[in-house]
């Protein structure tokens, strides 16, 4: 097949490469992008998850783009309206039409003679190779493995007699209605999943290994619709910035207190039905992300004693469930390892800068959105203590901002590069277990700007909307043998 150029190639359709796309027509005008997604439809996460009760983990109005406010009054969204929300808006923005799915990224090639990234895929039905060309590439593939999550090695996992499912590929013929089901796990799946089997299921138990934090909130916020009636939806995501960014600075600053108060208003919710050792968790808050329990759906189950918390670790799974380590036995008919991600860094695609293959592992990353000394290239990194949709719309404008700087001064390519004295420090700075597990295979950050990543909106709206696109860090090319 021939080799389509376009100025832009977005890779991915779900919620980065959205923004990434709005941002450039609207920032980049009379550029051509297409958005290759491997999937057959749009969504990314969105669109692989379908377990039960699948919903966001954080408020939709920051979840939600800023250059299209959320419009529905529930803060916390079931998968459905999620899904709605961005066809709509790849339909209002004529997004949809550079679209093209089932296309599967192997390797991305850059020539710095060129200037231009060669994009090598392949059709993920038929296998049909297909190739493209671009000035610019935005990597909007999320930071997990689509093909398969993470699942530790039970003992004695084949042994067991009933049906076993990973949440990350839940079969439509699941059938949990009058069982007996175990959750292993304690993040956001199983904190997710319990309740919502709980409705159908004959009893459900969370299995955890050690607890988590957890906080309710109302899935239809008072306060937000009240600012959004009076001054319009982007007060109502205003309201969340802020007191997302006061809860989480008053849990770094004052650990204690927000542990006692986290762990007070969890008892006070469950009453003589709560046990200390299932929700006191060994960590700071914050050291990993609070798990969200909107209108307290999960406590309430166990309130009406259709779920349970065990925190105990497996000894072994068996024909009928789990034997754990203290000599309980759980029986189940079913079991759902909601036991975490598979981190991959740009969906494992092969990068490579005239002729030298790019690792992750040693590399930095530069504003959140570049690779030090790879052109060209744009990453979605976003929040780990906020809305993920909240940095990566700054990024990609931001992406716009230096593209339009190159045209302007007559450059075809920039690239970031790391000087001398820089002290490494992780790219995400939580100690949860999937995060740890993929570390290894992640870029760096650093412990100073323009390397480090502050987790902070206000800060990085300031920088990245208003500080000077030549900084001393990013370095500006002209290609030598132009296409």
């Amino acid at each position: 097949m021939p080799t389509e150029h376009f100025d832009a190639i977005i890779i991915g359709a779900g919620i980065s490469g959205i923004s990434a796309a709005y941002h450039f027509q609207e920032h980049c005008p009379g550029k051509s992008y297409k958005v290759l997604e491997r999937r057959q439809q749009l969504g990314g996460t969105w669109d692989l998850f379908n377990y039960p009760g699948i919903r966001s983990d954080s408020d939709m109005y920051t979840f939600g783009f800023s250059f299209r406010p959320w419009q529905d009054n529930s803060a916390i969204a079931e998968k459905s309206k999620i899904i709605n929300y961005l066809t709509e808006t790849t339909q209002e923005y004529g997004i949809d039409e550079h679209i093209q799915y089932g296309v599967h990224i192997k390797k991305a090639e850059w020539s710095s003679a060129q200037a231009r990234w060669q994009i090598e895929a392949a059709d993920d039905v038929s296998g049909e190779s297909i190739s493209y060309t671009a000035n610019f590439v935005f990597m909007c593939v999320g930071y997990y493995n689509y093909d398969h999550g993470y699942t530790p090695e039970f003992a004695g996992a084949g042994d067991y007699q009933g049906q076993l499912i990973h949440p990350q590929h839940w079969p439509e013929d699941a059938d949990y209605k009058g069982k007996n089901v175990i959750v292993i796990g304690s993040g956001a799946t199983a904190v997710t999943l319990v309740p919502a089997m709980a409705e159908e299921a004959g009893h459900v138990t969370m299995l955890q290994r050690s607890p988590t934090y957890m906080g309710s909130k109302p899935a239809v916020d008072p306060i937000a619709n009240g600012l959004a009636k009076w001054f319009g939806r982007h007060m109502a995501r205003w309201w969340f910035i802020l007191s997302t960014m006061f809860i989480y600075t008053y849990c770094k600053l004052f650990p204690q207190r927000a542990k006692k108060a986290i762990i007070g208003d969890i008892q006070e919710i469950l009453g003589d039905k709560f046990e200390a050792k299932h929700f006191t968790p060994f960590y700071k808050p914050w050291d990993q992300r609070v798990c969200l329990c909107p209108d307290a759906d999960f406590f309430e189950a166990i309130k009406a004693d259709r779920a349970s918390v065990v925190t105990d670790h497996i000894d072994r799974f068996t024909e009928t469930g789990i034997k754990l380590q203290s000599g309980e036995e759980l029986s189940a008919d079913m079991i759902v390892t909601a036991t975490g991600l598979e981190m991959l860094f740009m969906g494992g695609i092969e990068v490579i800068v005239d002729g030298e293959v790019v690792e992750p592992s040693e590399s930095f990353v530069y504003k959140g959105f570049m690779v030090n000394s790879v052109p060209n290239m744009f990453a979605a990194v976003g929040y780990t203590n906020a809305s993920w949709t909240l940095k990566v719309d700054l990024t990609n404008r931001y992406a716009c901002r230096v593209i339009n700087y190159l045209e302007d001064h007559g450059y075809q390519y920039c690239q970031p590069e790391v000087g001398e004295g820089i002290v490494e420090a992780p790219l995400l700075d939580l100690t949860s277990g999937y995060i740890q597990r993929g570390q290894a295979g992640f870029p760096k950050q650093a412990t100073k700007t323009p390397w480090k990543l502050y987790q902070n909106y206000i800060f990085d709206k300031l920088t990245l909307r208003f500080a000077s696109v030549k900084d001393g860090t990013m370095t500006f090319h002209k290609a030598s043998d132009p296409a």
